[in-house]
């Protein structure tokens, strides 16, 4: 499957740029691969509470295909301890019969201290995909020239990644970072190498942000993405404010067969994240000490992965 995935990731880039937008585009994946369940990783943050082993034995129990594992400060590897730590996490993970494709950083610059030690590091460990880290726009400069600037940033990983065979991601997030708009996302990857990075597509970022056009965005967006990130939102009011509520899958505002529809459309079944941002005791936060029953925060894990199959087998 890893091999299968990596060769798909390859020809993405080039495929799709000589696609049209059409009703039926050419299928990246075939309609018998498109109607198989979704691969879906669990976002180790919310389990903080275990060492990597017992998060990836979880995670196997709970019918997940993998951990995507954090590999940033406060992670369950730390990026200075990334040679040694990060090797003994895989082959914790695969001990207990799970995987690890996917892993989530604070990587952003090639001359940072850990960032491209991790990237060879994750490589060499057979992981297949990271998320890089989110760019701020700078007070003394445009918003054109910042994103000019990190495209640069974009372009050097991308060919750091082409020598280790391994794809980046930069995640689109609601809040005023660069990558909020799918526009940003879209200028921000105008230099990368499309065979080794691309997008981490957030539907829940979408939503919030581009409302009922999030539409248009995966139209704009979906031959960049390598890999997606799923939860779901609503609005309410919390203090006598309107603000974002984030719920369990399929309880919320996101058309998840809505959108399962258009990435089957697309030819898309993209290696998944799930995130829980819902209150869970400080699962939802990544902390290390919980103050509830971990068998509840493993309960809602089962629950939204099950939510998640159905929506997509219905789709």
């Amino acid at each position: 499957m890893a091999i299968c995935r990596r060769k798909f990731i390859k020809n993405i880039g080039a495929t799709a740029m000589l696609t049209p937008l059409a009703t039926s585009p050419w299928p990246f994946f075939s309609i018998e691969e498109l109607n198989k369940p979704l691969e879906v990783h669990l976002f180790s943050k919310h389990l903080h509470f275990l060492n990597v082993k017992e998060a990836a034995k979880i995670s196997k129990e709970l019918g997940f295909s993998g951990l995507d594992l954090t590999v940033r400060p406060k992670g369950h590897v730390l990026p200075e301890n990334v040679v040694t730590d990060l090797p003994k996490a895989i082959q914790d993970i695969k001990a207990v019969g799970s995987s690890c494709e996917l892993i989530t950083t604070a990587i952003n610059d090639v001359n940072g201290p850990y960032d491209t030690i991790i990237i060879e590091t994750a490589a060499k460990q057979g992981v297949n995909f990271y998320r890089c880290d989110w760019f701020n726009y700078f007070e003394n400069k445009s918003m054109q020239e910042s994103i000019v600037f990190y495209q640069q940033k974009v372009k050097e990983l991308g060919e750091v990644n082409k020598h280790n065979n391994i794809v980046g991601c930069y995640q689109n997030h609601a809040g005023t970072k660069i990558g909020a708009s799918y526009w940003e996302i879209e200028q921000l990857l105008k230099t990368a190498d499309p065979d080794y990075f691309g997008t981490q597509y957030d539907i829940r970022h979408a939503m919030v942000e581009a409302g009922k056009s999030w539409e248009n965005g995966l139209r704009l967006l979906h031959s960049t993405i390598k890999t997606i990130v799923l939860k779901d939102f609503k609005w309410g009011k919390v203090g006598g404010q309107w603000s974002v509520v984030n719920v369990p899958i399929g309880e919320g505002m996101i058309d998840f067969k809505g959108y399962f529809k258009l990435l089957k459309k697309y030819g898309l079944r993209p290696l998944a994240s799930l995130h829980l941002e819902y209150p869970l005791g400080g699962a939802e936060k990544g902390r290390n000490e919980i103050t509830i029953d971990k068998e509840i925060v493993f309960d809602a894990m089962k629950k939204d992965s099950n939510t998640i199959q159905k929506f997509w087998k219905e789709a």
